[in-house]
């Protein structure tokens, strides 16, 4: 059998597996940024013990990839729960939401509280697992066979989200009897996740602290992060308040018929929440409100909820965006592929905007300009600007919490910064979080369908350089925002379901893009579809991507 790996022939004995290649071309390694994770084949994913059946392309994915990083998780992920079931068998390990560069992680359950002691054994018991080279084996049970030993073995979590599953089979992997899924390939053995650290921060919880981005042969700083971790703590609490933690609460909530209940207690709990941000910047005298956050976050419906909210402590706001700021599409630097990085700050005529807003506070009239999309250039003419007294500016934009946007004549004590991000909270079980990235992807997929009719495969194909620029232009700021609002619905994604799923089903294997569709199909699978659109509000954050949105009328 003929292989291609990456570009390299490989001749291959029939019945042997993709990890025998690798080893055979001498393409593993012991260092993580340069070690094999998994293959791709197609759009696909497998796992490196997969025999191919046929000659065929492979992609090795490693740690500097998305989708290599992802079975790096999912590796250490099940490291972890093994470790914690060996030293402490009673424990409940909840995986609850990535909080930097790790997985925010509860402990509880135990006779004795979860502390910085226990969690040093388990580090300790990770690495003698990671030494031992344990296989990660996988096998395809029957979902009565699941369900029995989740049930016996007292993951309720699992078992009752199981019971919402539509195929009768469950892959499962594991070592030692014990099984578990995370919804996608793991790595052949516990060696390969021997980069990390676990720190313990407070009252039973653990950040898994993966490796660095930059250089994974090193487990990456735990970085503290009060602000975001407060905002998560906000969104867990409004999710007891809804009886809505689990993918199973929310579809118990669709199949009974209090999911209409459960819309209308979550856009006013977003009212409160918008309501509180209007007042602390009137009590701050703000006269510039900086609406910041990552892609499909919410921005532009946030902005305007909060100018709603400000209306009603007697002020009268100014919206402006900062995409007016942009610099002519030709005289921004092409990257090395000829490309133009629009989420680089440096696309934004930085200067200007920082003498107009520095005016603008002061009470000066400012021409600001208005960006033509169209052309890709500014337009001749902009707007005629003046605040008063009680016309506070709302400006929108992805680097809104960026230093470099301010210069040095704005008077800082005039600016209030908001973040917003899809923070989601809604687990599928205990080990098995949904991503906030996977939201909003979900969220920009509905939008640009709707909008531009933009494919599946568009989409997803710009999201890695979406990421990219997040994290180097977005995330390092989010500390910086006076306030922080997690956009995100319990309910939304029983709605976006709809609206995609079947078009994401239609990505063929063949596709580069097959292997992210189908992480998004994996955990929709769960999620029974809810027909409530008409209790969802016009104002609704929601409404930014389905539509309906009465701001943009």
């Amino acid at each position: 059998m003929r292989l291609d790996i990456d570009g390299r022939n490989c001749e291959l004995e029939s019945g042997r597996s993709i990890l025998d290649a690798v080893k055979k071309e001498g393409l593993d390694s012991i260092m993580l940024s340069d070690r094999p994770l998994a293959a791709q084949i197609g759009g696909e994913v497998f796992n490196l013990r997969f025999t191919p059946k046929k000659d065929t392309q492979i992609h090795l994915l490693r740690y500097g990839e998305d989708m290599g990083r992802r079975v790096y998780e999912r590796t250490l992920q099940f490291l972890f729960i093994l470790a914690m079931r060996k030293e402490f068998p009673r424990a409940r390990v909840c995986v609850r939401y990535s909080l930097g560069p790790g997985l925010f992680i509860t402990v509880d359950g135990m006779e004795e509280p979860f502390n910085e002691e226990a969690a040093l054994k388990v580090e300790t018991e990770m690495r003698r697992l990671v030494r031992l080279k344990l296989p990660l084996e996988r096998r395809r049970i029957s979902i009565k066979e699941a369900l029995s030993f989740y049930e016996q073995d007292g993951q309720v979590d699992k078992a009752k989200l199981l019971k919402w599953r539509r195929f009768s089979y469950f892959d499962v992997y594991q070592i030692d009897g014990y099984m578990d899924y995370f919804y996608g390939e793991m790595a052949p053995d516990t060696s390969y996740a021997d980069v990390f650290r676990v720190k313990y921060v407070h009252d039973g919880a653990v950040v898994l602290l993966m490796p660095r981005n930059d250089a994974p042969d090193v487990p990456s700083d735990y970085v503290n992060l009060p602000k975001l971790h407060a905002v998560f703590h906000q969104s867990d609490e409004w999710g007891k308040l809804m009886e809505c933690a689990t993918v199973n609460d929310l579809n118990t909530h669709i199949q009974n018929g209090t999911i209409r209940e459960l819309v209308r207690i979550n856009e006013a709990l977003h009212d409160r929440g918008y309501a509180d941000i209007a007042d602390k910047i009137v009590q701050k005298g703000a006269k510039a409100v900086l609406v910041a956050g990552p892609s499909s976050s919410g921005k532009t419906t946030s902005a305007h909820r909060i100018s709603t909210q400000l209306r009603l402590q007697g002020c009268h706001p100014v919206m402006l965006s900062l995409d007016d700021y942009y610099i002519d599409r030709d005289k921004i630097e092409r990257d090395e592929n000829g490309e133009i990085d629009l989420e680089n700050i440096n696309t934004l005529d930085i200067q200007r905007f920082g003498s107009d807003l520095a005016a603008l506070i002061r009470g000066e009239k400012v021409e600001v300009p208005r960006f033509d999309f169209t052309t890709g250039k500014r337009a001749p003419e902009g707007r005629i600007l003046q605040l008063h007294d009680d016309e506070p500016v709302i400006i929108e934009g992805i680097h809104g919490l960026n230093p470099m946007l301010l210069s040095p004549e704005v008077d800082e004590s005039k600016i209030f910064r908001v973040y917003v991000s899809a923070l989601t909270t809604l687990n599928l079980d205990d080990h098995n979080r949904i991503r906030t990235t996977d939201i909003r992807i979900l969220r920009r997929l509905v939008r640009d369908y709707m909008t531009r009719n933009a494919s599946m495969e568009h989409t997803l194909g710009m999201w890695a350089s979406v990421r990219r620029g997040e994290e180097k232009w977005i995330f390092p700021y989010q500390e910086n925002a006076d306030a922080l609002f997690n956009t995100t619905l319990l309910y939304e994604v029983s709605v976006l379901k709809k609206y995609v799923y079947p078009l994401l089903e239609e990505v063929p294997p063949e596709s580069k893009y097959y292997a992210m569709a189908r992480d998004i199909v994996k955990f929709l699978n769960y999620i029974l579809d809810a027909d409530i659109e008409d209790e969802i509000p016009p104002t609704s954050i929601l409404r930014e991507f389905i539509g309906g949105n009465t701001y943009y009328r």
